[in-house]
């Protein structure tokens, strides 16, 4: 009677080749870069949602909740604002709790009251698919950068909504 099964060599080269290909797919896939990634996206949708707040809060007051003009402004900073902003019913009520203190700090509000009435909200992208984006093209104020990656250049640029 012949026994059935693996010799252990041949179960020791399964596991070898197994490890290898597993270190192969997580060069690949660069979990550091994907982690990045998901905090820009988070990060993003926070620009975006307080853009949109602050312009329906416009829209309702017919001003910003800010009296005079900001000049690259964390959001963070803007504590009597985003109170207004909450209050008017524009935001979450836990929007500072859910969008982080840390992430409320990368976030740059530009604007410009009179005639104009313009805002311009931005962060500076970590991740290379970010950086690299067709909207990665402003500096920290809202107006256009020159050299951004999204664009060929070498230096970093700003994701703004405006």
């Amino acid at each position: 009677m012949k026994n059935k099964g693996f010799t252990l060599i041949e179960l020791l080269i399964v596991i070898a080749l197994l490890g290898a290909l597993a270190v192969g797919l997580l060069a690949a896939v660069d979990p550091f870069e994907q982690l990045k990634k998901g905090g820009d996206t988070s990060t993003r949708n926070t620009v975006s949602e307080f853009y949109n707040a602050a312009i329906r809060y416009y829209s309702s007051v017919n001003t910003f909740p800010w009296t005079a003009d900001l000049a690259t402004t964390q959001v963070y900073s803007l504590t009597s604002e985003l109170t207004n902003i909450i209050s008017a019913g524009e935001l979450k009520t836990k929007f500072v709790e859910l969008a982080t203190s840390a992430r409320l700090k990368k976030i740059y509000v530009t604007s410009t009251l009179g005639t104009t009435n313009s805002i311009a909200v931005c962060f500076m992208p970590e991740s290379k698919s970010f950086q690299k984006d067709s909207n990665t093209m402003f500096s920290a104020d809202g107006s256009t950068g020159t050299g951004c990656k999204s664009i060929g250049g070498a230096t970093d640029c700003y994701w703004c909504v405006q």
